[in-house]
């Protein structure tokens, strides 16, 4: 059996592929078939000429997402898909269907979401799973090159990890157990027998959240390492992240492309990320401290006027197109991609204007920012807007983090925490911390967060038993995922996302 995906060794051999319509057009005695079979995409071309049998009319009668199989030359053309098409001399129909619903034309999110089973096939889609599969692969190398075990944590929990108002709570033979928050905990006891380990499953939070940023369902990636402080930490996370990248855009360029990615900001994943304390990064918010000569206030009104220039030239160019859209003597071809081009200007604008509404509750937002306040996602995205790479934010304020996390040297206030933001609007990806490792101090902290200190008994003889420095981080998967395919939700970075609201299919 042969695939797209080995068509460049196949030049000028007959061979037989298997897959579905992706898109098909017709020409005088030709029709032109976009096959896709799960490793790409290609053009197939079938002959009246030289189709045998009933292939040429087996081939008129596909339509979109019909299964086939194709058998023809593969041939060399730098103007198709891949750079290979198959000139087709017998097709095969394996099933013809009823009319596929996700037509080519404009469908509103709530459709896909409801179709998402069917949704997966289209390019887009597809480049995006390709692309979360190499990053998923480049996860395990990384951490297996440098020694560590990946060693996993139990979905089902008896406590909370970082509180309790957002858990998903189920009964366990009778016992109330929760849907784990994180592996990080049980990662700590497997660091202390095993050195460096790291955890990769699937984690839940029950926020009632419906930002592009939240899922009820995703996968944590935490690595937990015995004798690191937080320094060793954030290098740990920077190499981390710059290997991902790096190994994506070597070997995912075609799909990125595809989705129609901007790459230059994460080819500046290489450079060493700025680190920067959160007392800083308040002052850098409020205007206070600029960046290489940057103020953050004055980038948010920069960003109006620019905003508002590239509106007035979309809507000119939707008036421009509009002409031809409307002008009857000009062929139905060219009046269908003006039209196709003017409902992308047109969403396009929609983008603006949500930005342009957003910025001045932006700039209020980071004008008045009190000290001691977590970052909310506009703040991040203030932040990062002053910089060219993702940024750490370190040293935060004790209340508004998880008990678990060191308290700073000589001052008990803030935390040995970290927070890795990704540039473009992408926020917060990586969360870590030194942990603590004094009991008393653990066990003042699950108080003061109103925890059960029962159950965390395991978690204080941790302290008890051969208590050493250490340190860990979580990175959230489907928003790396969306931040490198520079897609908006991440609804789409995960095959079935589970959502506020949203259980099927």
């Amino acid at each position: 059996m042969h695939y797209i995906a080995d068509l460049a060794t196949l030049e000028g051999k007959e061979i037989t592929l298997k897959g579905w319509v992706a898109n098909k057009r017709s020409g005088k005695g030709l029709e032109f078939i976009v096959l896709r079979d799960g490793t790409g995409f290609c053009q197939c071309v079938v002959s009246e000429e030289n189709a045998e049998g009933n292939s040429f009319s087996n081939a008129n009668g596909l339509s979109l997402e019909n299964s086939c199989e194709l058998t023809g030359t593969v041939v060399k053309d730098e103007k198709q898909i891949g750079g290979y098409e198959l000139q087709v001399t017998n097709v095969v129909v394996v099933h013809k269907g009823e009319e596929y619903p996700i037509q080519k034309k404009e469908h509103g999110v709530e459709f896909l979401m409801d179709k998402r089973h069917l949704w997966l096939r289209s390019k887009r889609q597809w480049a995006i799973l390709r692309v979360r599969n190499e990053i998923i692969f480049a996860i395990h190398k990384f951490f297996q090159e440098k020694g560590f075990m990946q060693a996993d944590a139990p979905l089902l929990t008896g406590n909370a990890c970082e509180g309790t108002t957002t858990l998903f709570a189920t009964d366990f033979y009778g016992e109330e157990a929760f849907l784990s928050q994180s592996g990080q905990l049980y990662g700590e006891a497997m660091a202390m027998a095993l050195g460096k380990i790291y955890t990769f499953g699937p984690t839940f939070r029950a926020e009632k959240s419906k930002t592009r940023r939240h899922l009820s369902e995703f996968w944590m990636i935490e690595p937990e390492m015995a004798f690191y402080n937080n320094a060793m930490n954030m290098d740990l996370i920077e190499q981390f992240l710059q290997k991902v990248v790096k190994d994506v855009l070597i070997n995912k360029k075609d799909e990125l492309e595809l989705l129609g990615r901007d790459t230059a900001m994460l080819e500046k994943v290489s450079q060493p990320f700025p680190r920067i304390e959160y007392k800083d990064a308040v002052k850098m918010l409020r205007g206070e401290q600029e960046v290489n000569g940057r103020n953050a206030l004055q980038v948010l009104a920069d960003d109006i006027k620019t905003l508002e220039a590239e509106k007035v030239e979309k809507e000119k160019e939707i008036e421009e197109r509009e002409v031809t859209v409307n002008d009857s003597n000009v062929k139905k071809g060219v009046r269908n991609f003006n039209q196709n081009k003017i409902d992308t200007l047109k969403n396009d604008i929609k983008e603006i204007q949500e930005k342009l509404e957003n910025l001045p509750q932006w700039i209020e937002s980071a004008k008045n920012f009190k000290d001691g306040e977590d970052f909310g996602g506009s703040d991040e995205t203030v932040l990062t807007k002053l910089f060219d790479s993702p940024i750490m934010v370190f040293n935060w304020p004790a209340p508004i983090k998880a008990f678990y996390m060191k308290e700073l040297e000589g001052d008990s206030n803030y935390v040995k925490g970290v927070d890795v933001l990704a540039p473009e609007g992408y926020g917060e990806i990586v969360g870590g911390a030194e942990r603590e490792t004094n009991a008393e101090i653990l066990k003042r902290k699950i108080i003061e967060h109103d925890l059960p200190m029962e159950e965390f008994e395991w978690y204080l003889d941790l302290r008890r038993y051969g208590s050493v420095p250490h340190a860990g981080f979580g990175l959230g998967l489907e928003r790396l995922v969306s931040w490198i395919c520079g897609i908006s939700h991440v609804r789409e970075s995960i095959p079935f996302p589970r959502m506020y609201g949203r259980l099927m299919p």
